[in-house]
Formats: structure tokens, sequence, C-alpha cells
């Protein structure tokens, strides 16, 4: 791994790390770096949920470095817009459970990998905005479709069309972030959520995770007889099996992931 991205584990949680000081800033190569690093939770029996913030107190990302895009190179253009997309879709991909722990700003491409996370909390100093169109620019990390997704139509265009910036107590109120946490204790709050991850069997999250992002592609119908299809697959799974046989025996289950 590059110092711009700090991988710790504990237990079957990853904690990840923003270190590109001073704003931990997004490059080509970190983008990729983050999907390789979630590629290689995928396949970690271990691993059930992750946890992303900033270091420091004032940074959870500020997005891109300007000084980047400041070219006539629409080839470095798109492999820039193109590592965007891989890192944040790969993100919103990940098996198990992602929780953003938003511990300051988080503007532009750092409000975007945030969106792809499955939960934001945010410390209650912390700021939000996409404000790409100000510098001549869009929100090419998924952020013009999960926004609008996440809080709806007219406060996705007054973020991006009018450029507003929202603290902690805004994002809650429009549903951005789920709580508004003390300043510094976000990591801590994080990791809280990720004991109840525990608890559940990984591969029913997993199976649910895809059910509930299914129904930003398809319709509802069509979802419906996806989900009777995923209760049935469990059947397969070793989970499913010790789940029922621990409630039955009154015991805690020993999750296998598989």
């Amino acid at each position: 791994m590059s110092d711009a991205l700090k991988l710790e584990r504990q237990g079957h949680t990853a904690v990840l790390t923003f270190n590109n000081p001073p704003a931990h800033t997004w490059t080509p190569e970190s983008l990729y770096e983050l999907a390789e690093i979630v590629e290689s939770l995928n396949s970690d029996k271990q691993n059930y949920s992750l946890v992303l913030s900033g270091d420091g107190e004032k940074f959870f990302s500020a997005g891109a470095d300007l000084k980047r895009f400041n070219h006539d190179d629409k080839g470095k253009a798109f492999e820039f817009a193109n590592a965007f997309g891989h890192g944040f879709e790969t993100l919103a991909d990940y098996n198990g459970v992602s929780i953003a722990a938003i511990n300051g700003y988080a503007m532009g491409g750092g409000l975007e990998v945030a969106m792809s996370c499955d939960i934001r909390i945010a410390e209650q100093h912390a700021q939000m905005a996409l404000p790409e169109a100000t510098v001549g620019l869009l929100p090419c990390g998924l952020g013009s479709q999960h926004l609008a997704w996440l809080v709806g139509e007219q406060w996705a265009k007054r973020m991006i069309l009018l450029g507003e910036r929202i603290k902690a107590d805004k994002a809650l109120e429009i549903g951005l972030v789920s709580e508004v946490v003390d300043s510094g204790s976000s990591v801590e709050k994080a990791l809280a959520l990720c004991a109840n991850v525990e608890k559940q069997s990984p591969t029913s999250v997993r199976f649910c995770k895809q059910l509930i992002m299914a129904a930003r592609n398809n319709p509802i119908n069509q979802n419906f007889a996806s989900e009777r299809e995923r209760f049935v697959k469990l059947w397969d799974t070793q989970d499913q099996k010790e789940g029922v046989s621990a409630f039955v025996e009154k015991r805690a289950p020993e999750w296998k992931n598989a």
C-alpha cells in the first residue's frame, strides 16, 4: 500500500484512513488502490465491515487536487474520471457494510466516496459540498447519481447546480447522513455500528445489500422475485444452517461467511 491510504484491521472490521495531507485529495493512483483494497476485503472471509475516515481533525477528504485538472489534455481528464468511477463503484459494490466516518470537510470526491458507502455519520463540525460546477467541472465519481438518490432531486440540485455547502445538522435533516456525533468521535461510533454487523450473518447481509441496491436499477416487481430467489439460495450456505441452529439451541452463532 502507498502512504495515501492506511489500512488496519480490528477483528472483522477494516479501518481505512485517508492520509494525503493537507486535505486528503485523491489521485488516479489512490483511487485504483482503493478499488484493490476493497476487492481484497471481498475475498477475505474474516472481513465483515469497513470504516473510512480522514486522518486528523479538519478534512475527511477534499476530493481531487484541482492542479491536476489545469491542462488541455482530454485523455488525462478521462483517465482521472475513469479512476474515480472505478474506485467508487467498487466501493459501492463492497460485500460487507461500509461506514463513512465524516470527520471534517467532505468536498467533491470526498463527499462522493462517502456517498459510495452504505452508512454515513458526521461529526458536528463537518461540512459537505459538491462544488465542481463552480470551477467548470461536474461530479464524476458517481455524485450526480448518488446524491439525488439519497436526498431527492431538490437538494441534489441545490448542492450541485447552486453549489450550496451544508453543515452536519442540515445533512442529517435531508438524510445525507444518518447521525451527527461529537467532534473526534465518528470513528468510535462507526466501530460501534460495526459491532452490530458482526451479529448478522455475513451471507445474509451480502444478499440483503444486493436487494436494497437493486431498487436503484430494477422495477420493483422484478426485485420481489429476486428476494424470494435469494431467500431460497441461503439454504446453500453454512450460515443459514448455523443461524437457525444457534437460535434453536439458544447460543451465539459462529458465522463462516460461506
